[in-house]
């Protein structure tokens, strides 16, 4: 189902909001794919986030984040997501592919993509490490690999700013058999310029952007929760 792609057309009941999005679309899996899934703890392959023999070169942050507020509106393009501890708010540039999450106590995280340097760049601020790994969680398998684990010991709050190649992304999924389309050919050229460096400064993989907080990844074993796939149709029913 890796290589298999669908055009989902849907409008919103009356009442409904963007929140509801997620729930409706996991009932329409349900419904067309017959899809069946539990939840499960087991143990497996993960990557330790761990301090290096040199500690830590981060700076800590003067002060701590603040919990959200989950009754508090939504700011102008602030949308609300799940997080694996509580609510996130995200808001997306669509202009320019950045975006903003806000982890309440975890921190913020922003990232932006480069066209030039064919790079992607993130900063945090009063980021904990348990934010942090999140956050390479994401990154880490949304390309196909493995969860990330906080394994540094470090309780502090602190600044983070790395970049690194996007090239070493598509890698990471292509390592994984993972199918990754091309883009069309017109939005290549918008968004990496023709004079864009094919070997840039920034192009450090994300291994080598986390070493250079004087942190590194490990490859250990532990409890994680899984999302396990009982059954799916790799045909949906009739419209």
């Amino acid at each position: 189902m890796a290589s298999e792609r669908f055009d989902i057309i849907a409008k919103l009941p009356d009442g409904a909001s963007k929140d509801d999005v997620p729930m409706m679309l996991q009932a329409l899996l349900e419904d067309r794919f017959k899809l069946e899934l539990h939840r499960e703890s087991k143990e497996g392959a993960v990557l330790a986030l761990v301090v290096g023999k040199r500690g830590p070169k981060m700076k800590e942050s003067p002060e701590s984040p603040k919990p959200i507020d989950a009754d508090a509106p939504l700011a102008p393009g602030e949308r609300k997501i799940d997080g694996p501890d509580g609510p996130i708010r995200m808001t997306v540039n669509t202009k320019n592919g950045s975006a903003t999450m806000n982890m309440g106590a975890k921190g913020t995280v922003s990232y932006s993509m480069d066209p030039a340097t064919r790079s992607m760049k993130i900063e945090a601020s009063q980021v904990t490490m348990g934010g942090f790994a999140d956050m390479l969680s994401t990154l880490s398998q949304a390309s196909g690999g493995r969860q990330v684990k906080d394994m540094t010991g470090l309780t502090g709050n602190y600044q983070v700013a790395i970049s690194f190649s996007l090239e070493d992304m598509m890698n990471i999924a292509r390592t994984q058999r993972l199918a990754v389309p091309s883009p069309p050919a017109e939005a290549t050229a918008a968004a990496m310029p023709a004079d864009a460096a094919s070997d840039p400064g920034g192009s450090s993989t994300l291994l080598q952007a986390v070493q250079s907080m004087g942190l590194k990844l490990e490859s250990r074993k532990a409890v994680v929760e899984q999302l396990v796939i009982d059954h799916v149709e790799k045909a949906p029913t009739a419209n």
